[in-house]
């Protein structure tokens, strides 16, 4: 694909920021995010509720070798985000890697990467809510889990309705309470390392014993490989966030540039100090999570109340997140006339209707979860699944394409390089294929590629139609 020739494009002026995008009724996008915004956005995107809980199926799948499998994803999501890092800086947008997919292979990419990602992130809020819903009635179990999800969902959409920097507020303090939490952890496990909690270094008795590094093989591998993929997904709405920044390429080149020590010491660092501070198959590691049994083994007390609390933030964190980044998406996407124009209606530099769109379609993804748990709800959970593999796909090929026409054209825009040019994008690009195929090996994931594979093939067909149709009318 990276060898077809582009489409002709026209540049911004070098020194000119990248003009906001229109809406129906001439208004635009407010700028109202500050660089400490963006700051804790990078830097709380990266610890959502499915490195404190979701790791623990992997840990029990991958044993040990959990760190050497989020290692492998981590190299790959750091490649994945220094290519968005490259196209973002260069051509800032709402709708981040959609619009590059447009310009850069056509209008049917666009529609299939951002409808995808959108699906995506609702049917993320529907997840988080009800599992927020559900923290939640375990500690006032007299009001119904159902109530709670319903109060958090209006709280969000009111939120985000509003002006944009309530949304990097909210944000600011969650990724603030998320990050002292992790370094806590990390502070308290290195402690249980050297002994001085938890009765004793444990040396390397968890790490080569119970049946040593990689004791399920490559088969345990993989699963451990795939759960540490989807754990990582939702890093790129901080490009989609940079739009609405006050110096949105300054802005998207710094939260790039940090993302390879976050990912190493949040994710990488974490897990291994797990596996490293209890065995791998202590049964608590998933019915409680990883970081509630590594506490609870060093003696710290209360680590279950807090662990919670610390979930359910990461939980209404994501929420949030993901209701800010699935209505602008919806927004850059209906602007580019690829989906209803009245979501593209902006009053007081909010996109307001594509927010209320976001909102219920996330809510009656919550719906679908309680009236058709087996069906519905389970069709739109699988897609999500594969959902953050077809958006890499993209931005893969896109950034091909786009490096080579931005150094032949404007190659002063190029303030954040990819490295390795194109020799780690095809690894990266190779990388995402040889994962969507370890999908194949089981039966849970193939469900997962079976389900995304109707939508990507619905959304293709719809946006290749719809580009037909603009031509022909380019015509006449």
């Amino acid at each position: 694909m990276a060898h077809l020739p582009a489409p002709p494009a026209t540049e911004p002026p070098p020194t000119a920021q990248a003009a906001p995008l229109a809406s129906t009724d001439g208004q635009q996008l407010a700028h109202g995010l500050k660089q400490r915004h963006l700051s804790m956005i990078a830097l709380g995107g990266v610890i959502g509720a499915g490195l404190f809980v979701g790791s623990g199926a992997g840990i029990a799948a991958a044993g040990p070798a959990i760190i050497l499998a989020f290692t492998l994803s981590g190299l790959l999501v750091m490649l994945i985000m220094r290519m968005l890092g490259e196209m973002s800086a260069a051509r800032p947008a709402s709708g981040s890697f959609s619009v590059h997919a447009e310009k850069e292979i056509g209008p049917w990419a666009g529609v299939t990467a951002g409808w995808m990602y959108w699906v995506m992130l609702c049917c993320g809020v529907a997840a988080e809510a009800t599992a927020a819903g559900k923290i939640m009635n375990g500690w006032i179990p007299g009001v119904s889990a159902w109530i709670w999800v319903g109060v958090f969902m209006a709280f969000f959409c009111a939120s985000n309705l509003t002006a944009v920097k309530n949304f990097g507020e909210f944000e600011f303090w969650f990724a603030a309470v998320k990050v002292t939490a992790i370094v806590a952890f990390l502070v308290l496990g290195t402690l249980g390392l050297t002994g001085v909690l938890g009765g004793g270094a444990p040396g390397t008795a968890n790490l080569t014993g119970h049946g040593g590094f990689l004791p399920n093989g490559t088969s345990g591998l993989i699963v451990g490989l795939l759960a540490s993929v989807f754990a990582y997904g939702g890093l790129e709405t901080v490009t989609i966030a940079a739009a609405e920044s006050e110096d949105p390429r300054r802005s998207v080149a710094n939260a790039v540039r940090t993302a390879v020590w976050r990912i190493a010491v949040f994710y990488i660092g974490s897990m291994a100090l797990v596996v490293t501070l209890v065995s791998w198959k202590d049964p608590a590691i998933v019915e409680n999570g990883p970081y509630v049994t590594v506490l609870q083994h060093l003696g710290v007390p209360g680590a279950g109340t807090i662990m919670e609390a610390v979930v359910l933030i990461a939980l209404l964190s994501a929420m949030n997140a993901n209701i800010y980044g699935s209505s602008r998406m919806a927004y850059s996407l209906v602007s580019r006339g690829q989906g209803p124009r009245a979501l593209a209606k902006v009053s007081g530099g909010v996109p307001r209707l594509a927010v209320i769109a976001s909102c219920c379609f996330g809510f009656g993804a919550v719906l679908a979860g309680r009236f058709w748990p087996d069906t519905v709800f389970t069709w739109l959970m699988n897609t999500t699944g594969v959902a953050i593999l077809v958006v890499w796909f993209f931005i893969c090929v896109v950034q091909l394409r786009m490096r080579r026409r931005l150094e032949r054209e404007s190659p002063q825009l190029l303030t954040v390089r990819m490295w390795g040019y194109p020799y780690l994008t095809w690894a990266a690009l190779l990388a995402v294929l040889a994962i969507l195929g370890l999908m194949t090996t089981t039966e849970g994931n193939r469900e997962q590629l079976y389900a995304a594979g109707v939508l990507v093939v619905a959304l293709s067909l719809a946006g290749y139609l719809k580009q037909r149709r603009d031509a022909a009318r380019a015509l006449v």
